[in-house]
C-alpha cells in the first residue's frame, strides 16, 4: 500500500506494495536504468544478452528473499569483473574470444562459469563472517588501500581494451564519449534522463555509426520475437577452469567495499523517509554481512545459468533515492519483467548490432571512471598515504597490476602454478595476491615493533 501521511509526504518503504499499475510501471523504470551497463557487460565479454537478463532478473529476486525483503537492491553485470574475464578467455579460447565477428562465445562462457560460482562461495563465507565477528575484521586483512588500489587496476588496466574499440572508427566512438559525457554532467537531477546517461550516449553514436555503414540490421531481421535464452552449464570437469576460480573470485576485494557503499547509502535514505513517514528507522547499515551473502547468492545464480558476474547498482540505488520508492515487491517486478526480456530474440539481436565504435567511446569513460571510483575510495577513506606501509602496498599493486596487464603478452605473469595457473598468473590477480600477502606481513610484524613512528597523516 501506499505510504503517506496527513503532511502529505509519498514513498514507498521496503514492505511496501504499491497498486499494480503503479508496480509495474516502477519496475520497468528500475529495469530500463539498469539495462545499458547490463548488456554492455555482455556485449564486452562475449556472454549471451538474453540469458545476462535472464539470469540477472532471477538473482535480484533470490538476493531479496535471502535478505528477508529487508535490503531493496537491483542486481546487474559488474563491471569490475571484465578484465579479469577478457584475461581469462583470451587466455583459454582465444579463437573463439578474439574473433571481431564473434558477439557470443559459449565455450570461454563455461569456464568463467565457474570463477563467478567461486565468487558467490567466497562472497557468503565473507557475509557469514562479518555477521559473527564484525566488519573490523575484515577491514585489517583487506583495508582501503588494497580495494581501492584494485578498482583503479581494474579500471585502467581496460584502457587498452577501450582505445583498440574506439579505433574502429575514431570520429563515431569520440561522439558517443563526448554525448555521453554530457549526458552524465548536465542532466543530473532531472528525474529518469538523468538516471540514462549511458543508454543515451548508445544511442546517440548508434544513431550516427548509421550513415557510416557500421550497423549491420540484418541480424535483427533474422532473429525471432521469442527465443530460449542460450543457458549453458558451468565447465566444473575442465581443468582450465579453476585457475578462473581464484582470478574471478579475487575481483570481490573491489565489489565488497562498493556493496557496503551502496548499503549504507541507502540506509540513510530509507531512514530518512521513515523519519518524514514517522515510523520507525530499519537501519538496514546494520545488515552488511547478510547483504554480502544476498551478493554471492545472486551471484551463484547467474553462475548457474551463464550470465555476467554481478554486483547491486549504484544506478538503481540513486533511482530509488529519487523518486523515494524503496519497494522490495517493485524490485521483484523489475526482476521478474528482465527475466521476460530475456526471452525476446530481437531484442538480443539489436543490442548486438551496436557497433565495436560505439561500444568502445562508452568504455573509454565507464573504464575510466571504475578506476576514479578507487581513488574516490582511498580518498574517502582518509588513507594515510604519508606512510611508506600503505605506499608500499598500493604501489605495487598498481604498478604489477595496471603494468602487468598493459605490458605482459595477455597480461599475464610467466609463473605457472600446475592446476591453478598452468599458463601464468593474469595481472590483475598476481597484483591483488601481492598486496594481501605484503599487508599480512605489516599486520604481523608492524613497525611500531621495531620502534618506527607512523607518520602524521596531514589530511586529517
Amino acid at each position: 500500500m501506499a505510504s503517506m501521511t496527513k503532511d502529505k509526504v509519498f514513498g514507498y518503504m521496503p514492505a511496501d506494495t504499491p497498486p499494480v499499475g503503479s508496480m509495474i510501471s516502477l519496475g520497468f523504470q528500475q529495469v530500463l536504468t539498469m539495462f545499458p551497463a547490463t548488456v554492455l557487460v555482455a556485449i564486452l565479454t562475449k556472454f549471451d544478452v538474453g540469458v545476462t537478463l535472464l539470469a540477472g532478473g532471477l538473482g535480484t529476486i533470490i538476493a531479496l528473499l535471502v535478505s528477508k525483503r529487508r535490503i531493496p537492491m537491483y542486481y546487474g553485470s559488474s563491471f569490475s569483473y571484465i578484465t579479469v574475464v577478457i584475461t581469462v578467455m583470451s587466455q583459454f579460447v582465444p579463437n573463439c574470444f578474439n574473433n571481431p565477428a564473434t558477439v557470443y562465445c559459449p565455450e570461454g562462457v563455461r569456464l568463467v562459469q565457474v570463477g563467478i560460482i567461486g565468487t558467490a562461495v567466497f562472497e557468503i563465507l565473507i557475509g557469514l563472517f562479518i555477521m559473527r565477528v564484525g566488519k573490523a575484521a575484515l577491514d585489517k586483512v583487506l583495508p582501503p588501500v588494497i580495494t581501492g588500489s584494485v578498482a583503479i587496476v581494474i579500471g585502467i588496466a581496460l584502457a587498452g581494451s577501450a582505445l583498440n574499440m574506439a579505433g574502429a572508427h575514431w570520429g563515431v566512438a569520440f561522439i558517443t564519449l563526448i554525448v555521453t559525457v554530457v549526458f552524465s554532467v548536465y542532466l543530473q537531477g532531472k528525474g529518469l534522463l538523468g538516471m540514462l546517461p549511458i543508454l543515451l550516449g548508445a544511442a546517440a553514436g548508434y544513431i550516427v555509426a548509421i550513415p557510416f555503414g557500421l550497423v549491420n540490421f540484418a541480424a535483427i531481421g533474422d532473429a525471432a520475437w521469442l527465443r530460449v535464452p542460450s543457458i549453458t552449464l558451468p565447465a566444473f570437469g575442465d581443468t582450465r577452469a579453476w585457475g578462473a576460480v581464484i582470478s574471478i573470485s579475487l575481483i570481490a576485494i573491489a565489489t565488497i567495499p562498493e556493496s557496503t557503499a551502496h548499503l549504507y547509502q541507502m540506509s540513510l535514505y530509507i531512514d530518512q523517509l521513515a523519519k518524514d513517514l514517522k515510523r520507525k528507522p530499519l537501519g538496514i547499515k546494520n545488515l552488511i554481512g547478510l547483504n554480502l551473502v544476498a551478493d554471492g547468492c545472486d551471484d551463484l545464480i547467474v553462475g548457474m545459468l551463464g550470465g555476467c558476474a554481478g554486483t547491486n547498482y549504484g544506478e538503481n540505488n540513486s533511482l530509488m533515492a529519487i523518486t523515494r520508492n524503496y519497494s522490495v515487491p517493485v524490485l521483484m517486478t523489475a526482476g521478474g519483467i528482465a527475466i521476460l526480456l530475456g526471452f525476446v530474440g530481437k531484442l538480443a539481436a539489436l543490442v548486438n548490432t551496436l557497433p565495436v565504435a560505439v561500444t568502445g567511446g562508452l568504455s573509454i569513460y565507464l573504464f575510466g571512471v571504475i578506476g576514479m571510483q578507487g581513488v574516490a575510495l582511498i580518498q574517502s577513506e582518509k588513507v594515510n598515504l604519508f606512510e611508506p606501509r600503505q605506499l608500499a602496498v598500493g604501489a605495487i599493486i598498481l604498478i604489477t597490476g595496471i603494468g602487468g596487464n598493459l605490458g605482459l603478452p595477455d597480461g599475464v605473469f610467466p609463473f605457472n602454478i600446475p592446476v591453478l595457473f598452468p599458463n601464468g598468473i593474469p595481472a590483475i590477480v598476481f597484483a591483488a595476491l601481492i598486496g594481501i600477502i605484503l599487508n599480512a606481513v605489516f599486520l604481523l610484524l608492524p613497525p611500531a615493533k621495531f620502534g618506527v613512528a607512523e607518520r602524521e597523516n596531514i589530511n586529517l
